[in-house]
C-alpha cells in the first residue's frame, strides 16, 4: 500500500506501527451547521482509504471527534464563534444545535455509504484530557500563560513547519490577513490551548479549570480525542488540506511535546471541491447539501461516483451539468451489473487477475479512477456473469454504490401519470424543434431513475 504522505511530500510506503491494528483518526465536522458536499467529499476519500485497508487485510479502528465546543470562523483562533453563531441564529441552545447537526451529519454520511467511525467523540466530552495535556505542557515549560490564558510556544516545538512547509515570516502580522495582532502572545504563531478571558461576553460553553472558568482552545482536542482511543503512536491521520494549517501542525507541535515522541508517521489530505468562482463553503454561493441535491433529483450515489472518478487529491470543480453526467454514467453501470444473470456457475480462475488490477489501483495512492475502470472492464470480458457478479459485489465493499442493490422504487398511478405528462410535453418540444426542452425533460426523467426509448410506436420508458 503507497500513500501521499504530506509529512515528507511524496508518496510512501505505508507501514504501520502495529500490523495487528492500523489507528486512523479523521477530523470531524464542527455542527453548527449542515455539512455541505465539499465538506463530505473528504469523509469520502477517508472511508475508501478505510475500506480499502480493510479490503487489502488490516484490521482498522478509526476515530472520529465531533467538534461541539467553541470554533473561531479562522483558523488563526480569530473570529467568531461557529457554535455560538449558529445557536444566535436558529434560535437553539449551543448544545440544542450540537445535537441537531450531529445527527443531520450521520444522516448525510448514510446516504453517501460513508461507514460511520468505531469511536465518534464528542469534544465536550473530553474536558479533562484536555486540561491534564495543557498541565504538562506548561510543567515543561512549553506552554505559558498570558492575560488569563494558556498558549502554545511555538519556539519551543521540534521543527514546527515541517507538515506545512511555511516559514515564519509567512506568520507576520500584516503578511496574511487571518493574523492579527494578540498582545497575550510571545510568538504570533502560538496558539490558544485554554481560554478564561473570552472574546465573547456571551461564551456558553465554559467549565473549571485550574487556570480559572474557560473553554478550551480548537486544535487541542483532536491531540486528545486521538490518544484517549487510540494510544500513543498514531499510524493515519486524515482531513481536508485546508485542515494542514494551523489545525493538524498545532496538533502535531502539542501532541510531540506532551509525548516526547513522534506521534503520528503519515497525514493524508483530500483537495478541494470548488465552485466556477473557487473553493466551496457555508458563506457563498448556492449552499449546497446531500438534502438540496435531492430535492433537485440527485442520487446522493451518483455524487459518490462523481467524487470518485477523480483522484481525492487533485482539485474537482462541481457543475449541475458534470453531476447529471456522473448520474447517467452511473445509471446506466448499476443497469448493467443488475443485468447479469444470477444463476450460481463456477467462478473462473481468470477472475483473479481483476482482483490483482483492482487491488493495484487502491494500493497506488487510492486510485479510485483506475479502480472503476477496472469494474468496467470486468464488465466488457468474457467472463461468466457469475464471475463478474462475484468481482463486482466483492470490489463493491470499498465502491460503495450499492451496484447490486434492486432498485426498490415502484411506479404507483401517481407516478405513472407524472411520467406520461412528460414524454408528452417532450414530444411536443421536439415537434416544436425544441430540442433543448426535449433533452431536459429526459434529464429530468432521468434523474427520478426513468429512461425513456424512442421506438417507432411511440416512447416507452422503464426503472433503471
Amino acid at each position: 500500500m503507497k500513500l501521499y504522505n504530506t509529512l515528507g511530500n511524496k508518496v510512501e510506503e505505508f507501514i504501520p506501527h502495529n500490523k495487528e491494528l492500523v489507528t486512523m483518526y479523521t477530523c470531524g465536522p464542527t455542527v453548527y451547521h449542515y455539512a455541505h458536499i465539499g465538506n463530505l467529499r473528504t469523509y469520502i476519500f477517508e472511508d475508501i482509504l478505510e475500506k480499502t485497508l480493510r479490503y487489502i487485510g488490516y484490521p482498522v479502528k478509526r476515530v472520529m471527534n465531533i467538534t461541539d465546543v467553541g470554533h473561531m470562523t479562522s483558523d488563526a483562533d480569530e473570529g467568531e464563534d461557529k457554535m455560538l453563531k449558529g445557536a444566535k441564529r436558529e434560535h437553539k441552545t449551543v448544545w440544542e444545535l450540537a445535537e441537531f447537526y450531529t445527527e443531520a451529519f450521520k444522516k448525510d454520511t448514510e446516504k453517501l455509504n460513508i461507514k460511520w467511525p468505531e469511536v465518534v467523540s464528542k469534544a465536550t466530552d473530553h474536558i479533562s484530557e484536555y486540561i491534564h495535556m495543557i498541565e504538562v505542557l506548561l510543567k515543561k515549560d512549553i506552554a505559558y500563560s498570558s492575560g488569563g490564558n494558556i498558549y502554545f510556544d511555538v519556539s519551543k516545538a521540534q521543527d514546527y513547519y515541517a507538515l506545512s512547509g511555511k516559514n515564519p515570516e509567512d506568520l507576520m502580522v500584516g503578511v496574511r490577513d487571518d493574523v492579527e495582532e494578540d498582545i497575550h502572545k510571545r510568538n504570533p504563531a502560538d496558539f490558544g490551548l485554554w481560554f478564561t478571558s473570552s472574546k465573547f461576553n456571551d461564551q456558553a460553553m465554559k467549565w473549571d479549570s485550574p487556570w480559572g472558568v474557560g473553554y478550551p482552545g480548537w486544535h487541542i482536542e483532536c491531540s486528545c480525542i486521538s490518544i484517549a482511543y487510540l494510544g500513543e503512536y498514531l499510524d493515519i491521520h486524515c482531513g481536508g488540506v485546508d485542515n494542514i494549517f494551523p489545525h493538524h501542525t498545532n496538533e502535531i507541535a502539542q501532541s510531540e511535546a506532551y509525548l516526547g515522541h513522534p506521534w503520528c508517521k503519515y497525514w493524508c489530505h483530500g483537495e478541494h471541491l470548488n465552485d466556477s468562482s473557487g473553493k466551496m463553503s457555508k458563506s457563498k454561493g448556492e449552499f449546497l447539501t446531500v438534502s438540496l441535491l435531492e430535492e433537485k433529483g440527485y442520487d446522493p450515489l451518483s455524487y459518490r461516483y462523481f467524487c470518485l472518478k477523480s483522484h481525492y487529491r487533485n482539485q474537482l470543480v462541481f457543475s449541475y451539468d458534470s453531476l447529471s453526467s456522473a448520474q447517467n454514467e452511473y445509471y446506466k453501470l448499476r443497469k448493467r451489473v443488475l443485468n447479469l444473470k444470477s444463476e450460481k456457475d463456477v467462478f473462473q480462475e481468470e477472475g483473479k487477475t481483476y482482483q490483482e488490477k483492482f487491488r493495484q489501483a487502491l494500493e497506488n495512492d487510492l486510485n479510485t479512477s483506475s479502480a472503476l475502470t477496472v469494474v468496467y472492464d470486468v464488465l466488457k470480458s468474457e467472463l461468466n456473469d457469475y464471475t463478474k457478479r462475484s468481482l463486482i459485489e466483492e470490489f463493491d465493499q470499498v465502491l460503495s454504490l450499492d451496484l447490486l442493490k434492486e432498485n426498490k422504487q415502484e411506479i404507483d398511478e401517481e407516478f405513472e401519470k407524472w411520467i406520461l405528462e412528460k414524454i408528452g410535453e417532450r414530444k411536443l418540444a421536439k415537434q416544436n424543434k425544441d430540442f433543448a426542452k426535449a433533452d431536459q425533460i429526459r434529464e429530468e426523467l432521468s434523474k427520478k431513475h426513468v429512461q425513456i426509448k424512442d421506438t417507432r410506436e411511440g416512447t416507452i420508458f422503464e426503472l433503471v
